[in-house]
């Protein structure tokens, strides 16, 4: 029999055209969903441990204990009229793609499916999921990139180009951007700028770089991560 929800808050108007109901409020669920809840988006959470749901009581806008495995419970929660849900279950594989499929049958306009293994990620595309996300697998990478190079931060986008926080090198400092070598001899473009205590700004030619200052570049990976050891 399918396990009746329980519900913290009242569901009435859960699906409001800002809101996103994440579905297993695991470590990555749970951290998803409560930093979409502090940047002010409606979130209905879901799981199927009453002490987890308990625990996020009073932090998301609504959490319910049931499981997304059955229709009916799905469809007495309202998830059908969200157009933005996250599938937040990993270890337990039948659960996760039992709850994707139902999503998918619903026409559910975006999702986001977590996958802890490439297998599981195959299958979670094969069914039509279009943003399957491996956080342990991302993760990993970022911190390897972090850990080669000398950045602060780095964010990877499709086809190996990345954008990087960093400090700008001796050599860079005291000159406008225009009238340095930088894109020519390294092909990595400077794109914003935040000098030590201040705001970021978008970089120009007429940018001069301090040393203190914090500056965003955009490049390939590897021609990024190299421009970051320059010192």
């Amino acid at each position: 029999m399918a396990r009746t929800p329980w519900f913290s808050r009242s569901t009435e108007r859960l699906a409001d055209a800002d809101s996103v109901a994440v579905i297993g409020l695991g470590r990555f669920g749970s951290a998803l969903a409560i930093e979409l809840a502090t940047s002010g988006t409606e979130v209905l959470g879901v799981d199927v441990d009453e002490e987890i749901v308990q625990a996020h009581n009073g932090v998301l806008t609504h959490v319910a204990r049931a499981d997304s495995t059955k229709d009916d419970v799905l469809r007495q929660l309202s998830v059908p009229e969200f157009d933005r849900v996250v599938v937040g279950i990993g270890s337990d594989l039948e659960a996760s793609i039992l709850t994707t499929s139902h999503l998918l049958s619903y026409g559910t306009g975006r999702i986001w499916a977590k996958a802890i293994s490439d297998a599981h990620g195959q299958i979670l595309e094969q069914l039509g999921v279009h943003h399957v996300i491996y956080p342990e697998h991302d993760m990993g990478k970022r911190v390897a990139h972090l850990v080669r190079g000398s950045m602060l931060d780095f964010v990877e986008f499709d086809d190996g180009f990345v954008m990087i926080k960093t400090s700008p090198p001796r050599k860079f400092v005291g000159v406008p951007l225009g009238a340095s070598d930088l894109r020519p001899q390294h092909d990595v473009t400077v794109v914003a700028i935040r000098p030590l205590g201040g705001r970021w700004t978008y970089a120009s030619n007429e940018s001069v770089l301090a040393a203190d200052d914090t500056i965003i570049v955009a490049g390939e990976v590897r021609k990024a991560e190299a421009f970051s050891r320059l010192r």
